[in-house]
């Protein structure tokens, strides 16, 4: 679904615009930014793997692009435009004559066909060409779903023949992995059909955009690093309580192989003829929820400007790209760009739970100016990592004057933060001039000091708090369940000096999704603490993670169809 999905009747539909733009083959776009057909495995004209020598050499290249990173305040259900305005803000710097880079995610089909329907941008800023990119695209999704359900099976086959690693069946925590949202499969009992059958015991799958390979992959540096970390990833404990791992099992190297070709970048193109990784796609909740490292590490040696984004509100996707890849990738953001919307602002204003689209429709100064201090919390945020903030307005056609004007100057004035209006759904990267120009104001400042929020090597705990106060406006951290012996078995394992990833409703800064603003003083309850050996952090847990989709009653898919001439409908 495309952020401009309200009122936006007037534009024909994303397809159709999509349809309507005459693209250029892929090796046209890339050669200005120094990758020529010979660096290119072509999938068609329109989409391509860099070659491994083209990696390699762009990685020695000098990092002299500046990076941007698109975030959000805390969204609606709809979402605000995040991907729009990111696709949106790198033409603009394009129009500006500024060489940029855009970095996005790959869509996961579960989603495409569950709620959301396409995903790669929409309107006049959109990915192309989008029903490949939001299909099988190059087949990395594929790829990833049979490596994990490898290491499945080579882990079953395992305990079935001898175990002799001790595997306690009760202990097995590594999952079976489908892209596609199937809430039958949850929880399931696999193993049966006597002696033949294998040994039974109770699994279940998860998206594979969930899996801690997806994450793996999207850290990996290169494919030894790639096979390092499968290696580490923890699959089951024995009977004392020690983990048994991916290596253990001796599947690592088999894994690798079969994401050797997925750890490589997908070059496409947008709409104005920006070149954009689109690489990786992990959850922004138990994972650090952007696109893969590599990706943007090859886009500095390749302009003047990366843009990226993180998934959902800055409190979750911001955050763990500060804490987690910067860290990891050793790089900083030059300037981070907040897509703010009027109607997220009235969301919060009104106290909306759950979203009222004909309330929020209507014409509310007064509601916006409420929703302020959502979007202020998530400034005040930002600003601790030591980055200068642009506010961009995406706004949608129902939108008036008073109300995109009330929030500029509140940003400007009040805060002393840069602000714009950005039309980029309906108009493309000229819709995105003014923000563009004030994202370089701010990156070309030097007013960027980066610092983490917290030191790696902390205790566990200090983390967790640190991020529950500091970024959540939590008043104590209540640790639950199993949490505290979790904690203990993290330090006795060796995994206490690692970042941490809060997984936490995106729908509010607390951990209840109706509550709206910014709360204070409450409560977080951490339920779990596990680790993602293979990924290099740990996962606390606060509320129930949902892991594996389902399907709504009417979902994406019934709208969907193909004729005979293969013209796609429905999915965007």
């Amino acid at each position: 679904m495309s952020s401009q999905d309200e009122g936006a009747e007037e534009l024909p539909t994303d397809y159709k615009i999509a349809k309507s733009v005459d693209k250029q083959p892929i090796w046209e776009i890339t050669e200005p930014f120094g990758i020529d057909k010979t660096d290119l495995d072509l999938y068609g004209d329109y989409k391509a793997k860099l070659t491994q020598s083209a990696i390699d050499r762009l990685s020695g290249a000098e990092d002299e692009a500046k990076l941007i990173l698109v975030t959000g305040m805390t969204p609606t259900p709809l979402g605000e435009g995040k991907t729009v305005t990111t696709i949106g803000l790198g033409q603009a710097f394009n129009q500006l004559d500024r060489q940029t880079m855009i970095c996005i995610r790959e869509p996961s089909l579960g989603p495409v066909f569950g709620i959301k329907g396409g995903a790669a941008g929409g309107g006049w800023s959109q990915v192309l060409p989008m029903e490949d990119i939001n299909l099988h695209f190059t087949g990395d999704i594929h790829a990833l779903t049979a490596a994990h359900n490898l290491i499945s099976a080579m882990l079953d086959a395992h305990i079935t023949k001898g175990n002799e690693l001790d595997i306690d069946i009760n202990e097995v925590v590594w999952k079976r992995s489908i892209d596609m949202n199937d809430r039958a499969l949850r929880q399931t009992v696999i193993g049966l059909g006597g002696r033949t059958g294998g040994t039974p015991r109770e699994d279940g799958f998860l998206l594979t955009a969930a899996s801690e390979l997806m994450a793996v992959l999207c850290l990996a540096d290169s494919l030894e690093d790639l096979k390092a970390r499968i290696s580490r990833i923890i699959v089951a404990y024995d009977s004392d309580g020690e983990p048994v791992t991916a290596g253990d099992i001796e599947a690592a190297g088999a894994a690798a192989i079969l994401l050797r070709d997925a750890l490589r970048p997908n070059v496409v193109q947008t709409i104005e003829g920006t070149p954009v990784f689109v690489h990786g796609g992990p959850f922004a909740n138990i994972a650090h929820g952007t696109n893969s490292l590599i990706a943007d590490q090859l886009a500095f040696g390749m302009g003047e400007y990366v843009v990226t984004e993180a998934g959902f509100g800055s409190d979750l996707g911001a955050e763990k790209f500060m804490n987690v890849v910067c860290r990891f990738g050793q790089m900083a953001p030059e300037a981070v760009v907040i897509v703010a919307t009027i109607r997220a602002l009235k969301y919060h204003g009104l106290d909306m739970w759950p979203a009222d689209q004909d309330k929020l429709a209507e014409p509310d100064v007064e509601a916006v100016k409420g929703g302020f201090e959502n979007l202020d919390k998530h400034i005040e945020n930002l600003q601790k990592f030591g980055v200068p903030v642009v506010v961009a307005i995406n706004r949608f056609p129902q939108d008036t004057d008073a109300e995109v004007a009330a929030v500029i100057e509140h940003c400007e004035e009040e805060l002393g933060v840069r602000a714009a209006e950005s039309t980029v759904f309906g108009d493309g990267g000229e819709g995105g001039i003014d923000l563009a120009e004030q994202v370089i104001d701010a990156a070309e400042s030097d007013e960027a000091d980066f610092e983490y929020l917290y030191d790696a090597d902390a205790p566990i705990k200090e983390k967790i708090e640190t991020i529950a106060t500091e970024i959540y406006g939590a008043g104590e951290v209540k640790y639950v369940g199993s949490a505290e012996d979790d904690i203990a078995q993290l330090e006795e394992i060796g995994m206490d000096d690692t970042p941490v990833i809060m997984s936490k409703t995106f729908h509010s800064f607390s951990d209840d999704a109706t509550i709206k603003g910014a709360p204070t003083g409450w409560d977080l309850e951490v339920k779990e603490v596990y680790p993602s050996a293979g990924a290099g952090f740990v996962v606390a847990l606060t509320g129930d993670v949902l892991t594996l989709p389902g399907l709504p009653a009417r979902p994406a898919a019934a709208d969907m169809d193909i004729d005979a001439d293969g013209n796609i409908s429905g999915l965007f």
